[in-house]
């Protein structure tokens, strides 16, 4: 019986290259290959031309990266972001995924409907609809939310101190209704008998809420972190459409990403300086490698995959 299995997989081996095969020459081609140029550029290898390693000239680029205010500026500002989003999303996605997990069952996929619209839009779509929602005076915001409470209006995207909070609420409102759903799914396949037992103990709402519903799905909930950390580090489209290829007032809404696009390219700031940008994004690929692996001692820790 070994003898027989191990036949089958080697006479399906040429099938699995056949069915993987495709998969890795264009992840070669789309993702290998532009990185492997970038850090190229980054360390002084113009791979085009075929020069020799520069060192002298690679390290350059490192320490001119380093010494850029408005460089450290983005990163501080998209920590803030990544922060701000985990923050409130999933709070309100575990709570609003309890909630649906509660209604009538037939009122449960109309809700879902309505939460994941936002995700299933482009994210230029996004922020063309959010450009309305916060502009100025004439803004849906202001005209339905500031004005009848009896506030004054906001400059919601001309006032430094509220263009940040605005990229924030603009990815909570895209990703609650995915993450929502993503808990919601986690919640439906704990085992029954769990509820059954705390319903015949007495456990109140939020005991069942705290004992059963919160560890069930903690792993789904550390996933979720690292898709929106991800998302919040490599954020662009939604704070292009806002903001355009700027950082807003005092680049306030400056994201790392669009820092990247105004350095590297004539349609940022004209500078075109592809060394110095390829140099950022290898160290803030450094940086983020060191939180992934501190995410995966934590998980460790607690015992999320247990």
């Amino acid at each position: 019986m070994y003898k027989l299995r191990g036949a089958n997989a080697c006479g399906s081996s040429p099938s699995l290259l056949l069915l993987i095969g495709p998969f890795v020459c264009l992840w070669g081609l789309f993702w290998l290959t532009p990185l492997c140029n970038g850090f190229g550029l980054a360390m002084g290898i113009s791979v085009h031309s075929g020069s020799s390693y520069d060192f002298i000239r690679g390290w350059e680029n490192f320490i001119r990266a380093s010494e850029d205010a408005k460089f450290l500026h983005s990163l501080k500002n998209t920590l803030t972001f990544v922060g701000g989003t985990l923050g409130i999303l999933l709070p309100l996605g575990f709570f609003l995924a309890a909630v649906i997990f509660d209604l009538k069952k037939r009122w449960r996929p109309i809700c879902l409907f309505l939460l994941i619209v936002p995700s299933l839009a482009l994210p230029g779509t996004l922020a063309t609809l959010f450009y309305l929602f916060f502009h100025g005076k004439s803004g849906a915001l202001n005209q339905f939310v500031t004005i009848p409470l009896g506030l004054d209006p906001i400059n919601w995207m001309t006032d430094p101190a509220w263009i940040l909070p605005c990229l924030i609420f603009q990815a909570v409102w895209r990703w609650t209704g995915l993450i929502t759903l993503l808990l919601y799914c986690g919640m439906r396949s704990i085992p029954q008998w769990q509820f059954e037992v705390a319903r015949i103990e007495g456990v109140s709402s939020w005991g069942r809420l705290r004992t059963i519903l919160l560890p069930g799905v903690r792993h789904l909930i550390f996933f979720s972190a690292i898709f929106l950390t991800i998302d919040g580090l490599v954020s662009f489209s939604g704070a292009y459409g806002l903001l355009g290829g700027s950082g807003g007032v005092a680049d306030a809404g400056l994201l790392f990403v669009t820092y990247l696009y105004q350095v590297a390219f004539p349609g940022g700031s004209g500078r075109m300086d592809l060394p110095l940008a390829s140099a950022m994004s290898v160290l803030t690929a450094s940086i983020a490698t060191f939180c992934a692996l501190f995410l995966i001692r934590l998980r460790n820790r607690l015992g999320i995959d247990q």
